[in-house]
């Protein structure tokens, strides 16, 4: 009898993916820092100790997330990438980190993260090599690795796909699901196996993939310039009708780091990044200098409502939802509670362009009445009816995003709803 219930399992096991993975975590996109886009490969620490890809690198950074405020907001894994391993396993085939970078190990830097309230990602490959060159996890070597990461005391596991096949990543992601799952420890799972495989079905079951991973790379590695963040935006959009569903609490689309505080990137676009990000429920993961970064950059990457909103506890990705001839594009995503959050997006390169609309013309419910929140501003800005029109000033390649939340007041005139905004200069057409 035991044996026929064994079988059973396990074909129960093979039929539901879901099996694998259900580990209760991520239920809201993973916030933290990552160090790919910002500090790359960078491994040499004799001409370039400050930046090098070390122990000391990640010490800092642990220590600027839980002083300088991003701990208490939900920034809390501090993520390895890639090239943090020695080039070759030890004797027992395990994967050893570079004893000249980090001296101390993994487990230690483990435990200095957690002392500070934080938790720590790793970075591995389902293949012969790492895309940086260093030893990869092969399929046999996905058990063993797994209990490696879990007993250092790894939070989350980015495995990537460089130098493996179509088949080794349909046997090794879901493999190294079940294996991390089977060490006991929650470690929240970011697989690139979509990336590898164009983002798309029929290649990509978004379905299965789902029921495999916490988050998953779909496109093209981010760069430090705002056509790296349009593409990603382009594509995404472009293919919201297969990537939108497939979004929700302990699943996640991830169109890769977020780039504010770094070179390529113009305030207004910084914003833009933020705002799009949390529209798309995003995972928010920093790749900055945090103990360089401005204050500009600090305050939207801080911006408490934007959070509140990437994080909402429904876990609807949005949509755009119109695209005008004049490259002004609105997106929406509905929040917890009957709110929604809307991002006016501006891709003129010309001037501020102002854009008038009413919550009607975006198919808000009749009748209905909202207040209106200016995420970046912070201010409410009034009450808005969806019959009214009203009128938004866009900076070029910049972002106007609104919070709203539905009043039980009746209908009120703009005449009420001004009287409530004093000295704001409010005006009933331009919000």
């Amino acid at each position: 009898e035991a044996v026929v219930l064994s079988g059973l399992a396990l074909a129960l096991a093979l039929a539901l993916p879901s099996v694998a993975l259900e580990n209760g975590l991520a239920r809201t996109p993973p916030m933290g820092w990552m160090s790919w886009e910002r500090f790359r490969c960078n491994v040499d620490c004799q001409a370039d100790p400050h930046n090098c890809i070390s122990e000391q690198l990640f010490f800092e950074m642990a220590d600027r997330l839980a002083e300088d405020g991003w701990r208490e907001l939900g920034y809390e894994y501090i993520n390895i990438d890639d090239c943090w391993s020695a080039k070759q396993r030890d004797a027992a085939g395990q994967l050893v980190p570079d004893p000249k970078r980090f001296p101390s190990g993994i487990k230690a830097l483990a435990d200095y993260v957690h002392a500070r309230g934080l938790k720590l990602g790793i970075y591995g490959d389902l293949g012969i090599f790492t895309c940086g060159g260093y030893p990869g996890t092969t399929l046999e070597n996905v058990k063993q690795d797994a209990q490696t990461f879990a007993a250092w005391g790894v939070d989350m596991l980015k495995l990537d796909g460089c130098y493996s096949s179509t088949e080794e990543q349909a046997k090794g992601y879901p493999e190294m699901a079940r294996a991390l799952n089977a060490t006991g420890r929650p470690i929240v799972y970011s697989c690139s196996w979509p990336a590898y495989q164009g983002g798309l079905p029929p290649k990509v079951n978004y379905t299965i993939l789902a029921e495999i991973c916490n988050l998953w790379r779909n496109y093209d590695d981010i760069q430090d310039s705002w056509e790296s963040v349009l593409s990603i935006v382009d594509w995404f959009f472009t293919n919201q009708d297969v990537l939108q569903p497939a979004a929700g609490p302990g699943h996640w689309n991830d169109p890769d780091m977020l780039i504010i505080g770094n070179f390529g990137l113009s305030f207004e676009q910084s914003r833009s990044q933020m705002a799009l990000w949390t529209v798309m429920a995003a995972p928010l993961l920093m790749s900055t200098d945090l103990r360089t970064i401005s204050p500009s950059a600090k305050e939207i990457l801080q911006n408490r409502l934007m959070i509140q909103i990437n994080q909402d506890p429904l876990g609807i990705q949005g949509r755009r939802i119109v695209k005008e001839k004049s490259q002004i594009e609105v997106f929406l995503r509905p929040l917890s509670r009957a709110a929604s959050a809307l991002v006016f997006f501006s891709r003129r390169t010309d001037m501020p362009f102002r854009y008038t609309t009413s919550l009607a013309k975006l198919h808000f419910p009749e009748d209905a009445v909202y207040e209106v929140q200016d995420v970046y501003v912070g201010k409410i800005v009034g009450a808005l009816r969806t019959a009214d029109n009203f009128s938004v000033v866009i900076n070029p390649s910049g972002v106007v995003m609104w919070y709203l939340r539905p009043m039980a007041l009746p209908v009120q005139p703009w005449h009420v709803a001004r009287q409530q905004v004093p000295g704001e200069g409010f005006h009933p057409a331009l919000l």
